[in-house]
């Protein structure tokens, strides 16, 4: 980043972390008190429109202000409340792409096996597949994981083929791996490095490095690495499928920048997983976990149901990296338990997060074992004779954050006595063969005998229906109401919302059953979500900040797992967060000046192409070519298009300051600045062997504007919503 765009980057940060009523960081008039909200003038109705596409959706696109104000902000919000009439075809078609995501559980484990299952294979436990392919990524896999057994017997870590990384080294992410556990799922392999026993170069030997050139040019030739790429699909996967493990490692190793770009070209969706599968089977799933989502939050019509299901997502927060099943339970977590209930009743979608593999897991259910259940008492008649073996018993962790975050709130009323109730009531709770991704199973053996006492209540005995009564029980109880009630407010309307509006929610909460929708209409149809004190006040978090950029410019994302990256780098890895409480909400979590300067970084890599994503700055605009408009001009534009109105007089005048200062002086009146350097904010890490197949993409035509939308993305006036 050139020194005077890293000055004004610190400038719009310092400006950002003022209080938002500060009328020279904003240009805004001085706010009033909340309790004075009512009295305020009313808002435009642009600035109306601004607000609903602001908190309900990820951010507007160009021309969805007009479109909402033709459709009549009532009618569009009836809409985007009701998702099942939007016509999301449009999306479906980007998701095609992905066809991992729409097979199911089992059969989404069987093509893509986790490190655990490979581990069975290797020791004969699991049958290898007879399948041609599937039985490739076996053998491929289980070739990988003996050469890291061989590596930790003597002693030197493991290093994944294609990768100079050991576990622990500089850009692998962190928990991502145990040095020397040879079960823990390895970091994607990174085929830009070469092989670790690779001949180096002498630099000061010319002769020496010659040889070394024509030994590697020649082992290269000789694996046909080009002679392959250069085949039709079909038969370059086919050539890759029949490749014996070694021989399918060296080619990979191998591998130009341009041949392997090349070996991905033309693919079909299901030949390009087939190919990475080979490579890394848990690259396929848990990338296309993360990308999946991230083009539903940019590109779906049904915004208000992409809004809630990341709102649930994060309030019934799971971890990525919990165990080798995590990423394959959460292509069904999100899309199939949260998704189809974020708008419907808060009972169903709490039984469904209660029951699905992916809570199960993550908060150690599975574990839990009623101390007098049949499955107790048996495993303690075999331990009797040595006195030794694991001691079962029951598991809290779920019990305890089920009342603490999910519902009841800390405050709740709940006790640990509760808790414990809570917990015998919940065993028999767990996953059917757990160590092959299995689906929910209540196992009667497990569970815990007699009645529980839950908040001065008694559960009958009676089994997997307890946990099912204590989980209506919670989520009618006036306590989850208001504290689920406030952090939907929190989310939409304001870090310290007002009570009156929270009580107002809660109430309905009550009088509806729990239904979500009706508690989000009437939170929209209180005043103040519409108040001025409400108006471009929140802060976005880094997730929001990265969708609603690229939402704002209508840039076509080409390289989704660079967006991905990128809002891990902001500091919001998606399913990053390993404690049960999520991510916050609220600003204080997210203004410090390093990460505001991360986002002017972003900003301006997005804004030149190099976040996998394509601009369009011409069209935006509304000219034909860079030449068409002056500086000023096309600032003016810029604005009305990524804001939606005006900039502040600080962003504005900044940001043509930094345009003639990267100019060198030119008149920015009319005159061309010489083209920035590029930035690389986006450092492939977690998905390095996705972003090293595919072409970068090209600089924009208008360093001018790009220069400036950079500049707009990144400022305060953006940063709020």
């Amino acid at each position: 980043m050139p020194t005077m765009t890293r000055c004004l980057a610190a400038l719009l940060a310092a400006l950002l972390l003022l209080p938002p009523g500060d009328a020279a960081a904003f240009g805004h008039k001085k706010k009033k008190p909340a309790e004075s909200a009512a009295s305020e003038s009313p808002l435009t109705q642009d600035q109306r429109a601004l607000q609903a596409l602001n908190r309900l959706t990820f951010g507007p696109r160009p021309g969805d202000v007009a479109a909402v104000k033709a459709m009549g902000l009532d009618k569009w919000i009836d809409v985007q409340l009701n998702p099942q009439s939007i016509d999301d075809s449009a999306l479906d078609a980007r998701l095609a792409a992905y066809p991992a995501m729409r097979l199911s559980l089992h059969d989404r484990v069987q093509m893509f096996p986790s490190p655990q299952m490979i581990r069975q294979a290797e020791q004969g436990r699991l049958a290898i597949p007879r399948d041609p392919v599937e039985r490739a990524i076996y053998e491929d896999q289980i070739a990988q994981l003996r050469q890291r057994q061989e590596n930790k017997a003597q002693g030197a870590g493991y290093r994944v083929p294609g990768t100079a990384m050991a576990p622990g080294a500089g850009g692998v992410t962190p928990g991502a791996v145990a040095a020397g556990d040879d079960m823990a799922p390895p970091p994607p392999p990174d085929m830009m490095a070469q092989p670790a026993n690779a001949a180096q170069p002498n630099a000061a030997t010319g002769e020496r490095a010659a040889e070394v050139k024509d030994a590697e040019d020649k082992l290269y030739a000789d694996l046909g690495a080009t002679s392959v790429v250069n085949l039709s699909p079909a038969e370059r996967v086919q050539k890759l499928v029949a490749m014996q493990p070694e021989e399918f490692r060296e080619f990979l190793q191998r591998l130009n920048r341009p041949d392997r770009v090349a070996l991905f070209a033309g693919l079909t969706p299901e030949q390009r997983e087939t190919v990475f599968a080979l490579i890394n089977p848990q690259l396929v799933v848990g990338g296309e976990v993360l990308i999946t989502r991230v083009l539903r939050d940019i590109y779906s019509e049904r915004q208000l149901q992409e809004v809630m299901t990341d709102f649930w997502l994060n309030h019934f927060n799971v971890y990525l990296r919990k165990g080798p099943f995590a990423p394959w339970y959460l292509a069904d977590y999100q899309d199939k338990v949260v998704r189809p209930r974020a708008l419907g009743k808060f009972e169903d979608l709490l039984v469904a997060t209660a029951q699905s593999p992916a809570m199960l897991f993550y908060l150690d259910q599975t574990e839990s074992v009623g101390p007098h259940s049949m499955a107790a008492m048996r495993a303690e008649w075999f331990q009797r004779p040595n006195g030794k073996g694991r001691e079962l018993g029951i598991n809290e962790n779920y019990a305890r954050e089920l009342m603490e975050l999910h519902t009841l709130g800390v405050d709740g009323g709940y006790t640990q006595k509760d808790v414990i109730e809570v917990a015998k009531a919940f065993t028999g709770w767990g996953i059917e063969r757990p160590d092959q991704g299995g689906e929910f199973v209540f196992n009667p053996r497990r569970h815990e005998p007699g009645p529980k006492y839950v908040l001065g209540k008694k559960i009958p005995d009676r089994g997997e229906g307890e946990g099912l009564e204590i989980l209506h029980m919670l989520a009618m109880s006036p306590a989850t109401a208001h504290h689920v009630s406030y952090q939907i407010a929190q989310r939409f309307v304001s870090d310290t919302p007002p009570p009156a509006l929270v009580d107002a929610m809660a109430a309905t909460w009550m009088q509806s059953g729990g239904d979500i929708r009706e508690v989000l209409r009437t939170m929209i149809d209180r005043p103040e979500f519409w108040s001025k004190e409400a108006y471009r006040a929140k802060v976005k978090t880094p997730e929001e900040y990265v969708i609603s950029a690229v939402r704002a410019t209508g840039g076509e994302v080409v390289h989704p797992a660079a967006l991905v990256e990128a809002i891990g780098q902001l500091g919001m890895p998606l399913y990053g967060c390993q404690t049960p409480n999520g991510y916050a909400w609220t600003a204080e979590a997210w203004l410090n000046s390093g990460e505001l300067l991360d986002r002017m970084n972003f900003s301006m890599a997005l804004a030149d192409n190099s976040a996998g994503t394509l601009m369009e700055w011409d069209r935006l605009l509304g000219i034909a070519g860079p030449q068409q408009a002056s500086a000023t001009e096309k600032e003016s534009r810029l604005e009305t298009a990524l804001l939606g109105e005006a900039a502040s007089e600080h962003t504005r005048s900044a940001a043509l300051g930094e345009l003639a200062q990267n100019a060198g002086g030119a008149d920015v009146h009319g005159g061309m600045p010489k083209a920035p350097k590029r930035v690389n904010f986006v450092r492939p890490r977690e998905f390095g062997q996705l972003l090293q197949a595919v072409a970068p993409l090209p600089a924009p035509a208008d360093s001018d504007a790009a220069l400036l939308g950079g500049l707009l993305l990144g400022s305060p006036d953006f940063q709020r919503r």
